[in-house]
This record gives structure tokens, C-alpha cells and sequence, in this order.
């Protein structure tokens, strides 16, 4: 594949600095543009071809599972080696794939989250996934709110991995001592924050309900209603250059969030997976979190869990989709044709229905096949554990817009750190909802505009 120079400059939370700097990069091509011709990967090697190192962000029970995924492979295919290595969350694996690639020791495959997809994209270091496929891989098979957030043009530019949503979980036994019904979840934000306070009042809970990666479900609110979060449709239609987070529905969520926490109904549990704790503590009976957690948190709890489509805030509003989170599988251009050959069986044998129906039971992610999906329901897999299907359902009862599909947005791990300090400043301390949302905008799109600068 063609090598470029690039430039990608990553402001990532907290402990991470800025890195990368160099020459231009050339932006993903849009719709109408030429595409990049089809690698050329070396046949299957007879016997011990080069390693490809696959670095990943799964911790805990979840690279076990990976680990299993890779061990298989290297069973199946004596002549392949991929070889798994951790390297920390989503964040630093991002930021350390694109050091390393500038270094010159980048990893054959890496996974991001799809907060970089956009980075990625117009990074200039990659090998589209589509050009590799010489026709093996049905993409129409890609479950398809995965493969509409993915494709650029109709074309998937990574192989679908670890994908999930968010969703609504419950403590049914709260539901129990306060006289609701367990198998009836909120189908409303009104409707939750009754049911919260009729639990509380029954003093079941401290509080009523409290949320994951706060930013994630902004923008899955935003989303679920049919609003772009973004112009250019969403980043669908050119580089995003502005954000809508302080339109008059971004300012009615978060003051309803800010009215909620005064009225200790919303607890803030902190970003990422750090309300899980509380929420199996048996602090507040509901919690928005990632479809991922679910495995875990049913393992963990000494409580029945149930769980509901993410509430809507009411009529007056469309109706959108729940989008997909998670992470997507990216070959590096630094790979020779013997690890691109590697690297593509993998990746099609990460897809297959039997190693992605093991990946879903084991991890809680979707499985990326259609035909995953309908094995597992010929199994009887989501009768017996229905909470697994939630999930689907959801995602897959929506509309398909640009705002159902998902918004793609340059330097996105620093804007949705920049959204989540927004919220933070508005729920935890009080600060007005409008002027914060103003002023987390404007910085927002300077983010942006500097990220165009760099890619154009």
C-alpha cells in the first residue's frame, strides 16, 4: 500500500499528552472519490510465517477471552502466529499505536474504540479492510447499525470487533419493595424518575439512577431522538466542524440532569465503568451502561438485574437508534505481505459465526454476523438469557438516519473528555447549563478546526 506522511495530533483524559506531529495527512476519501486499490497480501505461509502483533485494549476476563480467540487461530493455522499484547485502555492503545507507528515498530493489527474512528481514518497509516477481502466476506452480513457506523462510502475501513450499545439496567428487587412491577422497566425519563422516587420512598435506594460514560449517552441521547449531534450530517457528509451539544435539546438534557442530581434522584458515578461498583452495591436501582457490562454485572450481583431500551424524554421528539460502541480492528501499512496475509485470516476468522457466538457469550459485545445472531436465537440463547437480548432488540428496532447512525468527529477522545468535564462542571457543581454547554462548544470547535487544519 501506498506509504504517506502524516500528522495526527491527540490531546487524549487526563494522563495522556499530546503526541504525533510530522507532515500532512490526507483526509478518508468521501463519497465519489476514487478508492485505494486492493492490497496485495501473500499467499497463506506452508509453515512459522512472520508474527503479527494484535495490541487490544481488553483487560481482565475479557483478555482471557482475546487470548483464547488468538490461541485458537494459531491452532487453526500452524503456519500463521498472531501474537496479543494489552496496552491499556482505549486511549493509550490509540495513542500508543499512532507513537509507535511513527517510531517505526507499529503493531500488524490494533484495536480502537470508535471514538477513533475518525483519527484513523485520516491517519494514513492503514490498510482499508476492504482491500484485502478478495471476495471471501459477505459484509452484508455485518449486523447492520455495526456496519453503518463503520463504512465510509460503502466500504468498511476496519473489521468490526467488540461492538456494543448502551442500555438500561435495573435492580428488580428494588421493584419488589416498592410495589413495581420487575418485569416492567421505564419507557420514559419520566417514567424513571417516578419509579426512582417510589423506590427511594420505600427506602429500597439512596438514589435513583446513575450512568457510565456520562458523554457516551449524551450522544446516545441525541441519537435515540433523531438529533445530530454534529453538522456535515453527522461527519457523514464531510469533516464535522461544529457541534450541536449547546442546542436548545443538549440544554434541556443537561438541565434535567442538573434538576434530577439537586433532587438526589441522578447519582454521579464517575465516567467509564466506576458506577458499576455503586450500582451493585444497591445504591440506586438504575444504571445507563455499556451492553459489555452486562456479564459482569450479572455475575457480580446479589440481585435479579433487568434491563429496558435507553427511556425516551417524550413524543414531542423523533425517534432515532441506540448506536454502537466499542471497537473496530485496524491493519497498519507497515505490515508485509506475509502479516497482511496473517492479519486477514484473522480477522476473518475473528468474524466467523462460531468464534463471534463464543465472543458474545463470553464477553457480553454483539456478535458482528447476521448469521451469529440468528444461530444464537436457533440455540435458544436469548430465551434463556433475555437481558442478552435487549440489547438487539434495541439496535435494531430504530430508524437509520446520519443522527441514528452515529456521529464521526476529528480528535473525538478529546472532545468527549471536553463533554464529560461540561457535564461534570453542570451535574456535580451546579454550573449553568447553557453558558457551560456555550463555552464547551466553542472549545469543541476549535478542536475541530484544528484537527481540519491538520488533515486538509
Amino acid at each position: 500500500m501506498h506509504q504517506r506522511w502524516f500528522v495526527i495530533m491527540l490531546a487524549l483524559v487526563a494522563a495522556l499528552a499530546m503526541l504525533v506531529s510530522a507532515c500532512a495527512v490526507p483526509a478518508a476519501p468521501q463519497a465519489g472519490e476514487a478508492q485505494p486499490e486492493a492490497a496485495e497480501a501473500a499467499e497463506p505461509a506452508a509453515g512459522g510465517g512472520e508474527p503479527v502483533t494484535f495490541w487490544h485494549a481488553m483487560s481482565g476476563s475479557r483478555e482471557e477471552v482475546v487470548n483464547g480467540l488468538v490461541s485458537s487461530f494459531n491452532d487453526t493455522y500452524p503456519g500463521m502466529v498472531v501474537q496479543a499484547e494489552y496496552t491499556g485502555s482505549y486511549d493509550e492503545t490509540l495513542t500508543k499505536a499512532l507513537a509507535a507507528y511513527k517510531a517505526g515498530d507499529a503493531p500488524t493489527i490494533v484495536q480502537v474504540y470508535e471514538v477513533g474512528t475518525q483519527t484513523m481514518l485520516d491517519s494514513g497509516v492503514i490498510v482499508p479492510v476492504y482491500t484485502l477481502d478478495q471476495g471471501e466476506v459477505d459484509w452484508s452480513d455485518v449486523v447492520q447499525p455495526i456496519l453503518k457506523y463503520y463504512q465510509v462510502d460503502g466500504k468498511l475501513y476496519c473489521m468490526p470487533f467488540n461492538s456494543s450499545t448502551a442500555m438500561l439496567y435495573y435492580n428488580k428487587d428494588m421493584f419488589e419493595a416498592a410495589g413495581l412491577d420487575p418485569e416492567v422497566p421505564p419507557k420514559t425519563w419520566a417514567e424513571m424518575e417516578e419509579m426512582s422516587k417510589a423506590i427511594m420512598d420505600a427506602g429500597a435506594s439512596e438514589a435513583g439512577f446513575s450512568m457510565g460514560w456520562p458523554a457516551w449517552i449524551l450522544e446516545q441521547t441525541y441519537a435515540t431522538h433523531d438529533e445530530l449531534y454534529a453538522n456535515h450530517e453527522n461527519g457523514r457528509d464531510g469533516l464535522a466542524d461544529e457541534v450541536y451539544i449547546n442546542n436548545d435539546f443538549g440544554v434541556h438534557v443537561l438541565s434535567e440532569w442538573q434538576r434530577m442530581a439537586d433532587e438526589g434522584v441522578l447519582y454521579y458515578g464517575g465516567r467509564n465503568y466506576k458506577a458499576n461498583d455503586p450500582f451493585l452495591a444497591g445504591q440506586f436501582p438504575f444504571l445507563f451502561q455499556s451492553t459489555s457490562s452486562l456479564a459482569g454485572i450479572e455475575d457480580s450481583a446479589d440481585f435479579a438485574v433487568g434491563t429496558g431500551f435507553l427511556p425516551r424524554l417524550g413524543d414531542e421528539y423523533g425517534v432515532g437508534n441506540s448506536v454502537v460502541g466499542g471497537g473496530c480492528l485496524w491493519v497498519m501499512d507497515t505490515a508485509t505481505p506475509e502479516q497482511l496475509a496473517t492479519a486477514w485470516e484473522f480477522l476473518k476468522y475473528s468474524f466467523t459465526p462460531e468464534r463471534s457466538i463464543i465472543w458474545h457469550k463470553d464477553t457480553g459485545y454483539f456478535p458482528t454476523s447476521n448469521t451469529a445472531y440468528e444461530m444464537l436465537k436457533e440455540q435458544g440463547w436469548f430465551e434463556e438469557h433475555p437481558n442478552h437480548a435487549t440489547a438487539f432488540d434495541q439496535i435494531l428496532s430504530g430508524t437509520d438516519t446520519p443522527a441514528a447512525v452515529g456521529v464521526l468527529l476529528g480528535n473525538f477522545v478529546q472532545i468527549r473528555d471536553i463533554v464529560g468535564t461540561a457535564i461534570e462542571e453542570i451535574v456535580v457543581n451546579g454550573a449553568d447549563p447553557k453558558a457551560t454547554l456555550d463555552a464547551s462548544a466553542a472549545e469543541v470547535n476549535q478542536v475541530l478546526a484544528d484537527y481540519a487544519a491538520l488533515v486538509q
